[in-house]
């Protein structure tokens, strides 16, 4: 009988060190939080602290390591201090999250060339460059997972959020690209594109009745999701289970595409 080489331990992510962009609050912090319980060191950038103390707690509770550095993903030397600072903390990388974005909502006769601009710089410039320079390191470590976070918006249109419609089909085709690159340096690239998801950010949409029961008649599986619904997904992708998966993007969204 052939030996079945599978077992739980490819959920694992046990000696693995992730860098996750906006990992410290919103929905990057459930992902960090994913990683951590599954045995993850986690390398958090982002542009300010805020979340920082409770992530440090939510480590120390699960007998985690977290370290964290403060940069703006969009500055020109951004790319080479995230690896170079990960380094030095851990040592190696195996998962990069791309998670840090930005929305900025207006009507098309209204909407301003800066803001253009800066979705776009953070949304999708940033995972280029990022992603670059991290594949880097982990080709020559022998692998590595790359995850970026897509949207519904990846798939469908948005009359009043233009740069952020662009930037998340961006991902998606930035996604595929770099998956077809790697593939031979054993880095796998996936998306993760989120649904209508349980936020404070999205409190004023669940509010409105009149858009809150025309989303809803929109998924099938009938709520919004739990952030939490999102942690399966983006540690299967960060773990061995995943390897021979990639280039994809999976929508996490309860259905919302089928309608």
């Amino acid at each position: 009988m052939e030996k079945l080489d599978f077992d739980t331990t490819k959920f694992r992510l046990d000696g693995k060190v992730a860098i996750i962009t906006g990992g410290a609050s919103g929905l990057g912090s459930y992902y960090t939080k994913a990683m951590l319980r599954s045995g993850a060191s986690v390398f958090i950038v982002s542009y300010d602290d805020r979340g920082w103390d409770e992530t440090k707690a939510f480590a120390a509770e699960n007998n985690g390591q977290v370290a964290f550095l403060k940069m703006d993903v969009t500055a020109a030397d951004a790319p080479q201090k995230i690896v170079t600072a990960a380094l030095a903390a851990f040592n190696r990388i195996d998962i990069l999250v791309n998670n840090a974005g930005i929305q900025l909502r207006e009507k098309w006769q209204d909407f301003k060339d800066e803001n253009w601009r800066k979705v776009i710089e953070i949304n999708l410039n940033a995972v280029y460059f990022i992603s670059h320079a991290v594949a880097l390191q982990m080709a020559k470590q022998g692998g590595g997972k790359i995850i970026n976070i897509g949207s519904m918006q990846s798939f469908r249109a948005g009359k009043f959020i233009f740069p952020y419609t662009a930037s998340k089909h961006g991902v998606v085709g930035l996604t595929k690209a770099y998956a077809d690159a790697l593939a031979t340096d054993n880095i796998q690239v996936n998306a993760i594109a989120p649904g209508y998801i349980d936020t404070p950010m999205t409190k004023a949409l669940q509010n409105d009745a009149g858009r809150n029961t025309e989303i809803l008649a929109h998924i099938p599986a009938g709520h919004w999701a739990n952030p939490a619904e999102l942690m399966g997904t983006v540690v299967f992708l960060a773990s061995a289970a995943s390897n021979y998966i990639t280039g994809i993007t999976i929508p996490v969204d309860g259905g919302y595409l089928l309608r």
